[in-house]
């Protein structure tokens, strides 16, 4: 059986947040709709190496806004964004083709790092599916004292066998690449809580309502 102590104890268990020093935050609170986001250098957000995996996007590759997003899969702030805005967000904007949005793994414990995994083992029109059943069924598998039992469950309802899930979860290279995204984006993009989200080259943290991401995409998107 593949324990708990087998996932915190593999490919998985380096603590970002421990073991790296990142100085991290789970869900800061976004402090005023339509803020002014903190400007970062829009040149490294797109960088190869901001994105040691391949980038998962959705949307209109040419579309006049980019939204980057940075977020833990064992955030509850993530989940809560996904499950309540992100559906509008698609719907409004990235389906309209206004909108390119693109999703960037930021592990602040070995579990998020674990669920990162399973999604990126998935062929690559599942990704953003797996993501989502993730954040659904997160109070599920992230939070009890068996997590690695959680995820299994999940990856079985996706079609992953058993043993593909072991190999998955023991592939060090792979955990080492989803990890490192977060590395980038702190020590370089100033990332330091999830949800983040890099709007056309502002930084703005926390669960955006539909509402906020309305005051901040309105003008950028003014006579398109």
């Amino acid at each position: 059986m593949f324990t708990r102590r087998r996932l915190l104890t593999g490919a998985a268990a380096v603590a970002l947040a421990a073991g790296l020093g990142l100085p991290l935050t789970a869900g800061d609170a976004f402090a005023q709709a339509g803020a002014e986001g903190r400007p970062v250098d829009a040149a490294k957000v797109m960088l190869p190496e901001a994105s040691p995996l391949p980038v998962k996007t959705l949307g209109n590759a040419d579309a006049p806004v980019t939204i980057v997003e940075y977020a833990s899969m064992t955030c509850s702030h993530c989940a809560a964004f996904h499950t309540g805005t992100f559906p509008e967000l698609k719907k409004k904007y990235i389906d309209t083709g206004k909108v390119r949005f693109i999703f960037r793994e930021f592990p602040f414990e070995p579990v998020a790092t674990a669920a990162f995994m399973l999604a990126r083992c998935m062929p690559d029109d599942k990704y953003y599916p797996m993501i989502s059943t993730l954040f659904e069924t997160q109070k599920a598998w992230a939070f009890g004292n068996d997590p690695a039992a959680g995820l299994l469950q999940v990856a079985r309802q996706a079609g992953m066998s058993q043993q593909d899930f072991e190999k998955c979860l023991t592939d060090q290279a792979l955990a080492e690449k989803v990890q490192a995204s977060a590395l980038y984006a702190n020590k370089e993009l100033g990332v330091n809580a999830t949800p983040s989200f890099i709007i056309n080259g502002k930084l703005y943290s926390g669960a955006l309502s539909i509402a906020d991401m309305d005051k901040i995409l309105t003008p950028l998107l003014a006579g398109k």
